[in-house]
């Protein structure tokens, strides 16, 4: 496995699989907290991950410069019935592009020559593709640069494989407007302070008439405070009906993602009259609501 890592990958563990479904592997290590290069590795015991037959298989680029991370990672989600392509950098990454629709990109910030910021700004423009970001814990700034070009969550190293798969499952959950249970249906339009928010086809309109763009973090942060107007959301809060706690950003994401949507919503970060901050509480969205 390289640099003297003495993990290895198992035969098969699963039981009653579906049929034409391929052997999942249980992860056999050596320590609690022995490390895949910046990945920490965890016992898996006896559980394993099963390949679901069902569901259509995500396609993920992988963008790491960590040769050893780039293939063991590729392995791990590919195990998980995902299809997988990797890039060491993102000239690689530009000539991938177009050669597959990928459905998500797991991208680390410190990547040679052009950036991962550049590549994650370069990406968005050239589709709303969920990205996950991978960054050294140090780099608060970076990571702050990151979720304001758009980034949809971010994953610092080392990291846990199971934890970074919770995080692309939930990235790409909210990227495909899929819920966890029944729901009801989505009402055709909420209109707040002039703006109109289309759910079912995740779509915002400004007072004026026109479409502004969003993306899917910021759709996601909108809905929750249109659903729940004139009531003061703590980080907390949001980061649980955002993701979930599991897979909850730092409280520094929620903040910048909440600047971000102001803009979008054009209310003036300094004197905000639609997102308002509660100081020592939280944000609360000043508006009427009208769900129709």
């Amino acid at each position: 496995m390289g640099r003297g890592h003495t993990g290895e990958i198992g035969p098969g563990c699963c039981r009653a699989k579906p049929q034409g479904v391929p052997n999942c592997n249980t992860l056999l290590l050596p320590a609690e907290s022995a490390t895949w290069g910046n990945m920490r590795q965890v016992k898996s015991g006896p559980d394993c991950y099963v390949t679901a037959a069902m569901e259509p298989q995500p396609h993920i680029l992988v963008v790491d410069d960590d040769r050893e991370i780039r293939d063991l990672l590729s392995r791990f989600l590919e195990r998980q019935g995902m299809r997988v392509s990797a890039a060491r950098d993102a000239k690689e990454a530009r000539k991938l592009w177009p050669l597959g629709r990928y459905h998500l990109v797991v991208l680390d910030l410190m990547l040679p020559g052009e950036s991962g910021l550049d590549l994650a700004k370069w990406l968005r423009s050239q589709a709303e593709v969920p990205i996950v970001m991978l960054t050294a814990m140090s780099e608060e700034t970076d990571r702050i640069v990151g979720l304001e070009l758009g980034a949809d969550d971010y994953l610092g190293k080392p990291f846990n494989p199971r934890e970074l798969l919770a995080r692309i499952r939930a990235v790409l959950r909210r990227a495909s407007g899929e819920g966890t249970g029944p729901k009801e249906p989505p009402p055709k339009a909420i209109h707040f302070a002039g703006w109109m928010l289309e759910p079912a086809r995740r779509r915002l309109v400004n007072p004026d008439g026109v479409e502004v763009p969003l993306t899917g973090g910021e759709y996601e942060l909108l809905q929750v405070l249109v659903e729940r107007p004139n009531r003061v959301l703590t980080r907390d809060m949001l980061m649980d009906l955002l993701r979930g706690r599991q897979a909850g950003p730092f409280d520094r994401a929620i903040d910048v993602a909440v600047s971000r949507l102001r803009r979008k919503l054009e209310d003036d970060g300094r004197n905000p009259n639609l997102i308002k901050t509660v100081r020592g509480g939280g944000y609360v969205l000043a508006a009427t609501v009208d769900r129709n």
